[in-house]
C-alpha cells in the first residue's frame, strides 16, 4: 500500500481496526481489572459475590448470555471507582496487561503482526476502559487507540460519568474521525470484531472479519446484503482456526 508525505511525515493509507475484548483478548479485560480492584481492596468482595457473580455463573453454565454478565460488570465497575484516583487504576491496568496480556487468540495476534509487518496502521477501538486499552496498545505495537473514557474531576478522581466506546455510533464516529486524521481509504482497510457493537466498524471497511461472532452479530450480518458479501468469519477453538462461509452458519441451531 502506498503512502504519501504530509507535514513532514509519512501517512499510511491503510489501517486495521481491532476490537479487543473477545476479538484479541479471549475474554473481557474489564473482568480482570475488576478482580484486581478486589485484590487491592478498592472494591469489596461482596460486590462481586452479590452483584456480579450470579450473572457470571449463568453465563459460565451457558444458561445466560455473556453480554448480560458484561453489562453487570460494567455497572459495578462504574459505581466502584467513583472517587478513586486515576493513578490507582492506571497502575492496576498495567499489572493486568503484564500478567494477562498474552491470553489472546492466535489468529488476531498473527493478523496484528502481519499488518505491522506490511506497514499498515494498527488501531484498537474498544469498549474497555481507556487505561486498559492504552496498555494493550503499547504491548502489541498499535499506532493509535480509542477506549471508553471514565470522566475525571479536577483532582483526577473518577466521577461516575463515562464516554462510551462500546456502541455502534461511538465506534462509527471514532473510525470516521481516525480515517480523516490519518487520510485513510476505508475501502482498503480491515476491521476485526465479535459483537453487534462492532457491526458498523465492520460495515465501514473493505475487509471485515467477524471473530468468534455472537449469534446476534451473525443475524445482523445476514440482514446486511453488502456486509454479508465481503465478511470473513473466523472461529478459533482449542488449537484449530476455522474460516466458515456465512452461508453455512445456521443461527437457528442456537435457538432455545
Amino acid at each position: 500500500m502506498t503512502t504519501r508525505v504530509i507535514w513532514g511525515y509519512r501517512m499510511k493509507k491503510c489501517a486495521a481496526f481491532f476490537d479487543i475484548d473477545g476479538t484479541i483478548y479471549r475474554e473481557g479485560l474489564i473482568t480482570e481489572l475488576f478482580k484486581k480492584l478486589i485484590t487491592h481492596e478498592l472494591v469489596s468482595e461482596n460486590t462481586w459475590v452479590d452483584a456480579v457473580k450470579p450473572a457470571f455463573m449463568k453465563w459460565d453454565k451457558r444458561q445466560g448470555y455473556y453480554d448480560e454478565y458484561l453489562d453487570r460488570m460494567v455497572e459495578m465497575y462504574i459505581e466502584s471507582i467513583i472517587g478513586v484516583r486515576q493513578d490507582h487504576i492506571t497502575h492496576i491496568a498495567k499489572r493486568v496487561i503484564e500478567q494477562k496480556g498474552e491470553r489472546v487468540y492466535r489468529f488476531t495476534r498473527s493478523e496484528i503482526e502481519r499488518h505491522n509487518k506490511i506497514g499498515n496502521m494498527v488501531i484498537a477501538i474498544s469498549g474497555s476502559p481507556v487505561e486498559l486499552v492504552s496498555e494493550m496498545a503499547r504491548k502489541y505495537n498499535f499506532d493509535d487507540y480509542r477506549g471508553t473514557t471514565y470522566v475525571l474531576d479536577s483532582d483526577n478522581r473518577y466521577t461516575g460519568e463515562i464516554i462510551p466506546m462500546w456502541d455502534r455510533e461511538s465506534k462509527r464516529k471514532a473510525i470516521l474521525d481516525i480515517a480523516k486524521q490519518y487520510d485513510l481509504d476505508l475501502r482498503h482497510c480491515y476491521a476485526y470484531g465479535d459483537t453487534t457493537g462492532d457491526l458498523v466498524m465492520l460495515s465501514l471497511v473493505g475487509h471485515p472479519y467477524a471473530i468468534n461472532p455472537t449469534k446476534t452479530l451473525i443475524e445482523a450480518i445476514k440482514k446486511d446484503s453488502d456486509l454479508s458479501k465481503k465478511v470473513t468469519i473466523i472461529v478459533e477453538r482449542k488449537d484449530m482456526i476455522y474460516q466458515i462461509p456465512l452461508a453455512l452458519v445456521e443461527v437457528d441451531l442456537l435457538k432455545e
